[in-house]
């Protein structure tokens, strides 16, 4: 006779109340952050290593995220920026509670609460077989400031605040705004990221770079940036929007391609074309020995 955790294993993911439970989940944290927004100058803030801030408003919210997922979805693992945690059960959240830190503590309205769920290898969604690798399935991201809530299910799309989004049509990266991110934290890769920014900043119609991963990824899937690349990343900055890229109809990958999502950090995203042509732009000046 099967366990009651073997029997949840088996079962099919309910993705629609894994949706709701990050919804609810990113709301509360981001209330926690705004709650803050007015008043950083009374925040504590703590150097976990060279431009790598946390304050307590990352940490309440990442609390109130764990809390509600928690409470709603007790048989999945979490990982969590601040408190880490481990991959458990059918899935896994990943949860950024506050991305752009360094934005939010300088009064800059970019940054977001992301939250995903990844679902591991042998795990079912729905009729059918079960997953061959680990998949994001359920997304969402939240920027307080716009009131802008990216939300993308396996299978089924994305959306902003409801709404349907899809990538650019853009084919050529002449005609491309694309977005990245410098390298800020971990300076060893600064050698393979330089040269794919010059050649951007040269065969591009713009290069942008607003310090908050997830808004890039999400900005990329509702068409505002044709595409976008970071190297040295974390996997909950980048899981939330690895799927909303994907549900709207693009692309994005670990940029070795190597693991099924890009949960080293190395991440290449856009339309079709677009995703393409970045990766032939970068991969002459990759390091293979990164990506072990």
């Amino acid at each position: 006779m099967q366990t009651p955790a073997q029997l949840s294993q088996n079962a099919p993911l309910d993705l629609c109340a894994a949706l709701d439970a990050a919804v609810t989940a990113a709301h509360a944290g981001a209330a926690i952050l705004q709650s803050y927004a007015h008043h950083r100058s009374d925040l504590v803030i703590d150097r976990k290593a060279r431009n790598d801030l946390v304050s307590q408003a990352d940490r309440e919210a990442e609390a109130a995220v764990i809390e509600e997922l928690r409470t709603r979805t007790p048989q999945f693992g979490i990982v969590a920026e601040e408190t880490g945690g481990q991959v458990a059960g059918p899935a896994t959240w990943y949860i950024d509670p506050l991305d752009g830190t360094t934005n939010f503590l300088h009064g800059i309205p970019q940054y977001a609460v992301s939250i995903a769920l990844i679902a591991h290898a042998g795990t079912r969604l729905a009729a059918g077989p079960a997953l061959t690798e680990d998949t994001p399935v359920v997304a969402a991201i939240y920027d307080p400031n716009r009131e802008e809530m990216f939300t993308a299910v396996h299978g089924s799309g994305a959306w902003l605040n409801g709404r349907r989004i899809a990538c650019s049509r853009t084919q050529t990266l002449d005609d491309a705004v694309v977005a990245t991110g410098f390298p800020f934290r971990d300076f060893s890769f600064a050698q393979q990221y330089m040269p794919t920014l010059h050649e951007a900043i040269n065969v591009t119609r713009g290069v942008r770079r607003l310090g908050a991963a997830a808004l890039d990824l999400a900005w990329t899937a509702a068409g505002r940036y044709d595409g976008y690349w970071e190297m040295g990343l974390a996997p909950w900055d980048v899981a939330a929007g690895t799927l909303i890229v994907r549900e709207a109809g693009g692309v994005a990958e670990d940029m070795y391609g190597v693991d099924p999502w890009p949960i080293g950090g190395y991440v290449v995203s856009g339309n079709q074309a677009i995703a393409a042509a970045l990766k032939a732009m970068i991969a002459p000046h990759l390091s293979r020995g990164t990506a072990a």
